[in-house]
């Protein structure tokens, strides 16, 4: 058995060790994030110093959004078809700008495709230095809220492109119609660090995936899946059931293609009533006066768990209780309100639910 390096989590490291794992010359290795409390999660998840398993190229930490983070197992294979599939479906290789750290799974992705691709990725935190690149065809990725802001400041750089995958949060209606209106080619992409990074575009899967439905819950299998969660076969076992990956995430089929509607565990109950998170979440996101939102379900000894409200906007609590019983139960309606600035997010991009749930406990 290899045993297990970690390096660096900049660009030019991770780059250098990817190298090496995908030509068969390099030991499997994790990247650290620089910031001493993230890079003691990794350890804590990817145990360097243990006996590391069979097959692996790369342990990457999922983000941690709800919980303790865990140590993914991805192979070569893994990586590899990964990115090949997702080029054939962009229309073929190219050249990435890498806005996104490549401790996660997307940035991580992104230097793959440029390995395989033959190209030189441009690490940039704006749009700015698209004007460098010379490739053919050119691609990136970005968060939902990222693309809300290009599109208010720089829709110009965002037309150069010739696909913008969209990753890390769902990609609502709206935005969707904002940047088809403004000729930007967004692709919305489904997938996590287990499935090797997005694996479902535009509600159809790459070439070689699988979707399935179990009561709800996405199923996934196909060549880009992880291989198990370091050190913990039971919980592998639990997820990974006869090629299939059990997801924690709740969809349905819609003319064909598959559309995410929430997690499982976004239905909580609350005095009885059994709540669906998402759509309450939904509803306050149509309010003028909410400018962004998440909706949890904390514990609570009396109703059982308590919908609250972390909102960004000048909103009241009744009025927003009032908003919700318009269109959902008035029993779904948030009985906590807690107004932010902004939402704490992740460097993956994902909002921080754990920081919200610890501050309300």
């Amino acid at each position: 058995m290899s045993s297990l390096r970690l390096v660096p989590g900049t660009p030019e490291a991770v780059l250098a060790a990817l190298s090496e794992v995908l030509d068969g010359t390099g030991r499997p290795f994790a990247p650290v994030p620089p910031d001493p409390a993230a890079a003691e999660r990794v350890r804590r998840a990817t145990a360097p110093d243990e006996p590391l398993e069979d097959g692996c190229a790369v342990v990457l930490t999922t983000s941690g959004s709800s919980g303790e983070p865990k140590g993914v197992l991805l192979s070569r294979e893994a990586l590899v078809a990964s990115a090949t599939a997702t080029h054939d479906r962009l229309g073929g290789p190219g050249q990435w700008l890498l806005p996104m750290k490549p401790y996660f799974v997307g940035g991580l992705q992104i230097l793959t495709r440029s390995l395989l691709a033959g190209t030189t990725p441009v690490v940039a935190d704006d749009l700015a230095a698209a004007a460098a690149m010379t490739g053919a065809r050119r691609y990136t990725a970005m968060v939902p809220t990222q693309l809300t802001r290009y599109l208010d400041t720089a829709p110009d750089a965002l037309r150069g492109f010739d696909a913008i995958v969209i990753g890390g949060a769902s990609m609502g209606a709206e935005l969707k119609a904002r940047a088809a209106a403004a000729g930007v080619t967004a692709v919305p992409a489904y997938g996590m660090t287990e499935t090797g990074s997005g694996c479902v575009y535009a509600g159809r899967p790459l070439d070689g995936t699988e979707l399935a439905l179990d009561d709800g819950r996405i199923l996934i299998k196909g060549p880009t899946l992880f291989s198990g969660y370091r050190l913990q076969p039971a919980l592998t076992k639990e997820v990974l059931q006869d090629g299939w990956f059990r997801t924690q995430d709740r969809g349905r089929f819609v003319d064909g293609r598959l559309e995410v509607v929430g997690r499982v565990d976004d239905v909580v109950i609350s005095g009885g009533v059994n709540v669906t998170l998402t759509a309450v979440q939904a509803r306050l996101l149509e309010h003028p006066e909410v400018a962004d939102a998440v909706v949890l379900g904390v514990p609570d000894q009396e109703w059982g768990s308590r919908v609250v409200a972390f909102v960004v906007g000048k909103a009241e609590l009744e009025t927003l209780r009032d908003h919700v019983a318009e269109t959902l139960p008035r029993t779904w309606a948030p009985r906590e309100l807690v107004r932010l600035d902004e939402l704490p997010m992740l460097g993956s991009g994902k909002v921080d639910r754990q920081r919200l749930l610890d501050g309300v406990r």
